[in-house]
């Protein structure tokens, strides 16, 4: 099952001509491909964020779609170059580094294969050892998405536990508080999106306008300690005041309406920054 579209996400911005080789290389396999981009603004070198905005888009693709994502600070090392098959029939190229981490605990992963390089490398590249991206990836993915090989032909199949996994970070719950990280920004907005999923936090049995105390740590330093309402959409607070959200994604987010969270307090994100969430008695 090929739909002909092929997704392309990575870490290589576009200041150069970096995705647009991606891009051609691609056409030049098939010309009638579409071809969407995801994001090329990943952090560089971020596993974890590239990882996550997978996790955040492809339930909104069509089945039979072929995702391509490169973010690969161990280009050229002994990291497994793979695709994956999710539970809804899409495909994933990428290196095996982490950045499959949230497909798997969150979609579901059928199989994996090794792309064979022999077979699934464009030709005379073999000589360059730093732009996967071009030849490997964005070619096999090229590759799949036209139906041009099957998803057989990609190369060896590997077992599924040999997926590489990021650490994450597990939420603590109590009677009377949650507790976990600050995983990833909603960047533009700068709102932060919490490890925390709804029926974690609603086992607080929180009702809207409720408000909780809101802690955040960078390891065991202090950075934010305030009360916060839990609202339906950013609305339901004046501006510049915060709010306790859910997410698209269905994980506790926590804003400012019509401000940056993260710029106000200079909070980060990653498994270092945890969140607290406290019911406060009446």
């Amino acid at each position: 099952m090929h739909n002909n579209l092929l997704v392309l996400q990575s870490d290589f911005g576009l200041v150069d001509g970096a995705v647009s080789a991606m891009v051609g290389v691609a056409l030049e396999e098939s010309p009638t491909l579409k071809i969407h981009h995801l994001t090329h603004d990943i952090t560089p070198y971020n596993i974890f964020e590239g990882s996550y905005r997978l996790f955040q888009t492809v339930n909104y693709w069509p089945e039979g779609t072929t995702f391509v994502s490169v973010v690969d600070p161990g280009v050229g090392s002994k990291r497994k170059s793979v695709v994956v098959k999710t539970i809804q029939n899409q495909y994933i190229v990428t290196p095996n580094n982490g950045t499959l981490s949230f497909i798997k605990k969150h979609v579901g992963i059928v199989a994996i294969r090794e792309i064979s390089e022999v077979e699934n490398r464009r030709k005379n590249t073999e000589h360059s050892y730093t732009f996967h991206g071009r030849d490997v990836y964005a070619y096999t993915g090229a590759k799949l998405a036209s139906g041009h090989i099957t998803f057989e032909e990609v190369g060896p199949e590997l077992d599924i536990e040999d997926i590489v996994e990021i650490p994450v970070v597990e939420t603590i719950i109590e009677n009377d508080s949650v507790r976990g990280a600050i995983d990833i920004l909603d960047v533009r907005f700068g709102s932060l999106w919490t490890s925390i999923t709804r029926e974690e936090f609603y086992t607080l049995k929180p009702r809207f306008n409720n408000r909780f105390e809101v802690t955040i740590y960078n390891n065991d330093m202090l950075v934010y300690q305030n009360q916060v309402t839990y609202g339906k959409s950013f609305a339901d607070v004046r501006i510049g005041q915060p709010i306790l959200y859910i997410n698209s994604l269905y994980r506790v987010g926590l804003a400012i309406n019509q401000g940056s969270f993260a710029k106000a307090y200079n909070v980060g994100v990653g498994a270092q920054w945890s969140i607290e969430i406290k019911r406060i008695e009446k």
